[in-house]
């Protein structure tokens, strides 16, 4: 199932995500959810605050963008160790059509479980790198914007709340032409 993707600046988005305390069929199944949601929108990652849920888990995959990688089901993450440093232009799903520079680690090694329950270690590189801490920052209540200057992140947050707006604006029309439609319906009183 397709969530809605949470938008920036809502306050869940600031909150630290809580520990899973075993991957179950309902943690199986928010993994799923937020893979489907995650590839609807065109993204490489997303963490479970970003669809409502204030707890530990992340999926990610950079396989059309980098070789040799699949989908990943990241539960409690933990990175472990990180290596180097580069700069990549970054881009949120919760911060629909910004991207900026970043300065991350350039290799990472993560610890978490998988979709089994079981642990796992991986270290990432490249694409792979970026996504892992940019999702892991989401469950430390961390934005990429905030990473940023405070005027550049300010500008960022006035155009997001403008789009949430706009956005509101639209649900409200299309809810008035739905009863609208519906009055015209014999059964309506």
């Amino acid at each position: 199932m397709v969530r809605d993707i949470i938008i920036w600046p809502d306050p869940i988005l600031k909150q630290v995500a809580k520990p899973v305390d075993r991957v179950d069929d309902g943690i199986r199944r928010l993994l799923d959810d937020m893979a489907e949601t995650m590839y609807a929108a065109d993204g490489v990652g997303l963490a479970a605050p970003q669809v409502g849920v204030l707890q530990r888990v992340i999926v990610i995959d950079v396989s059309p963008r980098q070789e040799g990688q699949k989908l990943l089901h990241l539960v409690n993450p933990e990175i472990v160790r990180t290596e180097g440093t580069r700069v990549y232009t970054e881009g949120c799903l919760s911060i629909p059509g910004e991207a900026e520079d970043v300065e991350r680690a350039d290799k990472v090694w993560v610890r978490a479980l998988g979709r089994d329950g079981k642990k796992f270690e991986l270290e990432c590189d490249e694409l792979l790198a970026i996504a892992v801490q940019h999702e892991y920052d989401h469950l430390q209540g961390t934005m990429f914007v905030d990473h940023l200057s405070s005027l550049k992140r300010e500008l960022i947050r006035r155009r997001m709340k403008k789009l949430k707006l706009e956005q509101a604006e639209e649900r409200a029309e299309d809810r008035a032409d739905m009863v609208k439609g519906a009055s015209k319906h014999e059964s309506a009183l």
